[in-house]
């Protein structure tokens, strides 16, 4: 398993594998063709379903058409082999003609894979990649999963995972503090504000819900509006994780040091479910996005709250089971209908899941890795109409 880093990246929204997938794509392409002055680029499948809600031909066109031009053809219908967000890369010659075409993925979380180039040969960093072993592991070593993390890291990963909360942060900060109605043709009024001001009129549950409400809106409206945010783990979940963790910090006073540590053993999780299964909501749908930004946010705040392995590894898997099935169906192909209102909710829930696993010992039937394989195998059994083409649920219902 490889570094954690690559679960959290700061980036611009709406969409990690349909606006910072592309563009990476696209800065690399370019890199090896420097010379060239003019492109073009096929979509298919999901990537072209939606690309156009997701910006994603604003995001190719901000590094290759100061190069001279370039051309984006959009097949929606067209399914790739080995993933549903791909797209090809060319350069044109002086009389139209395609050279050198490169075929990319864009695989979730801003993550991308080429035919054309090496296979991503970065370091796998972690022996164990499955979360019962990594439970074992913490009940053989008296340890907890974050330090298993910092076994295995770099010496920089506490500096590093301090930047990507300070970005969490500030997108939270940023959120509620605008108004207004939102990029694209539904006219989304966003409600980050209101809800935090509301809030802070109720007293104790019903306070507790409202600013995680506000804070998870806060920074799912950035995504929508192309604002800077982090993947955690893409940048369609963005929400989840900073909403509950900024809350509680606030509500208990948890130093910068132990909210940086559970940020590492969320990563950690989110990890278990890339390798494993996936993070793309055109792969698996919403289940992969919104299902697993809640069980790291679970497992993130039970550990902060003095759980135990056992009862963190369960916060985790309810996180995850109780968003099996989720389809990926944006309003537009836009990152706001359904998509926000999902952040928020799932943020309510992965406290649930929390607390619920708090009652407990710890000790329950159903594993995190079960789930997370059941997860893939809904993933692959669901149409692709609910995999972010929007094409069927409530992109089909909603004009």
């Amino acid at each position: 398993m490889k570094t954690i880093k690559d679960i959290y990246k700061i980036g611009k929204g709406p969409s990690s594998s349909h606006t910072m997938g592309p563009q990476k794509a696209a800065k690399t392409y370019l890199e090896h063709h420097r010379d060239a002055g003019r492109f073009h680029v096929t979509l298919y499948g999901s990537l072209a379903a939606t690309g156009k809600g997701h910006l994603t031909d604003v995001a190719i066109n901000e590094v290759l058409a100061r190069t001279g031009g370039v051309e984006i053809e959009w097949q929606p219908r067209i399914f790739l082999p080995k993933h549903p967000n791909a797209m090809v890369f060319s350069v044109l010659d002086g009389e139209g003609n395609r050279m050198d075409e490169w075929t990319f993925y864009s695989i979730g979380g801003g993550n991308i894979t080429c035919d054309q180039l090496p296979v991503d040969n970065s370091p796998e960093i972690y022996p164990l990649d499955k979360m019962t072993d990594l439970l074992n592991w913490c009940n053989t070593n008296n340890r907890s999963y974050w330090e298993y993390v910092q076994q295995y890291e770099d010496v920089d990963i506490w500096d590093y995972l301090n930047e990507i909360w300070k970005a969490m942060c500030a997108s939270i900060e940023r959120g509620l503090d605008k108004e207004g109605v939102l990029p694209g043709p539904l006219h989304l009024r966003r409600k980050a504000a209101s809800y935090y001001v509301r809030a802070e009129g109720y007293k104790d549950v019903l306070r507790t819900r409202g600013m995680i409400f506000a804070y998870a809106l806060a920074v799912s409206e950035e995504n929508a509006s192309g604002g800077t945010i982090v993947t955690a783990p893409t940048c369609g979940s963005c929400g989840v994780l900073p909403a509950v963790l900024y809350h509680l910090k606030n509500v208990y006073g948890y130093s910068e040091k132990r909210i940086i540590r559970s940020l590492a053993t969320a990563a950690l999780v989110g990890n278990v479910v890339k390798v494993n299964a996936s993070i793309s909501g055109a792969e698996v749908g919403c289940q992969g996005e919104v299902g697993v930004a809640c069980a790291m946010t679970a497992a993130a705040a039970n550990q902060l709250m003095g759980g135990s392995p056992a009862q963190i590894e369960y916060s985790a898997e309810m996180g995850l089971e109780h968003h099996l099935g989720m389809t990926c169906d944006p309003v537009c192909g836009l990152v706001q209908i359904p998509c926000i209102e999902r952040n928020a909710y799932a943020a309510a829930r992965a406290l649930d899941a929390n607390i619920y696993a708090s009652y407990t010992d710890g000790l329950h039937r159903v594993s995190f890795d079960q789930v997370v394989r059941v997860m893939k195998r809904t993933g692959k059994d669901l149409p692709s109409l609910y995999k972010e083409t929007g094409e069927g649920g409530l992109a089909a219902e909603i004009d």
